[in-house]
């Protein structure tokens, strides 16, 4: 889910289990693991050059990366589809906005583990870009981001919705819509921009600046937003809508917008085209 000019998620986060458990949308993947072995870790992948203003987020900013992107999904439906549920009905507004940012704290923080997390303007605007033939699967992530701690932080619903029906169905969608090239993609999962930091460039800046680095490697870019609204806005930056899913455990049809982007070439740039 990418948000950023009123907020495009793209919101992508597996965790739990490997891709390749994650078979289909029933599956269940709402337990925590007591034991866990040390798998040989992917070299990571380069960073593109920092201009514009843009810089990598470091762990000890976690928190104000994690804050921006709150913000900037305070009223997405995707974002509270977790929260808003019926067996947390009681909960006090107070109560369901601080499991909201507790959850970007987990999602920052596995992406500045095992991706890239850039920021622009004093963190008027961030991007979690997962690159390609990595993400965040493996136990020692899960447990050093805290993002096992969801399994007690969301209700039975919230885990039902997040683990067994969310998950599973943006696996399955990134596999069908790449197919063998879902590894060789740049996958946009959240971009945001805090209200007062819109209208200066920020997503521009932010997308764009891994972006060119995908053209000269000849690769895709990939992302869901859940704001029909921007899906004109990432067409600019050369994104095309290729499918639209739907989450359907809360009594109405939450849509995603599935949207992938291929390398321009260097002679199309020259050219123009």
């Amino acid at each position: 889910m990418a948000k950023t000019f009123n907020t495009v998620t793209p919101v992508a986060y597996n965790f739990i289990e490997p891709k390749s458990a994650l078979k289909t949308a029933n599956i269940r993947v709402n337990h925590v693991p007591t034991s866990f072995r040390l798998l040989h870790q992917k070299a990571a992948a380069v960073v593109p050059p920092l201009i514009d203003g843009i810089r990598v987020v470091t762990a000890a900013e976690y928190k104000e990366a994690a804050a921006c992107l709150a913000e900037a999904f305070a009223e997405d439906d995707v974002a509270r589809y977790f929260i808003d549920v019926p067996d947390r009905e009681h909960w006090t507004e107070e109560e369901k906005w601080a499991l909201h940012v507790e959850i970007f704290e987990y999602v920052v923080y596995a992406h500045i583990l095992k991706g890239l997390v850039t920021t622009v303007g004093d963190f008027e605007a961030v991007a979690l870009w997962m690159p390609p033939d990595q993400n965040m699967d493996d136990y020692l992530t899960i447990f050093r981001s805290g993002m096992w701690r969801l399994n007690y932080r969301l209700s039975a619903e919230g885990n039902r919705r997040f683990f067994n029906e969310f998950l599973p169905l943006l696996h399955d969608t990134k596999h069908a819509t790449l197919g063998n090239g879902e590894n060789e993609a740049w996958y946009l999962v959240y971009i945001g921009t805090r209200p007062y930091g819109r209208g200066k460039g920020h997503a521009r800046k932010l997308v764009e600046h891994v972006t060119r680095l995908a053209d000269r490697e000849g690769r895709a870019c990939y992302l869901e937003s859940s704001s029909g609204a921007n899906v004109p806005i990432y067409e600019k930056f050369g994104f095309e809508e290729t499918r639209k899913i739907y989450l359907q455990r809360g009594g109405r049809n939450i849509p995603l917008n599935i949207m992938v982007r291929a390398p321009v070439s260097q002679d199309k740039k020259r050219n123009g085209v």
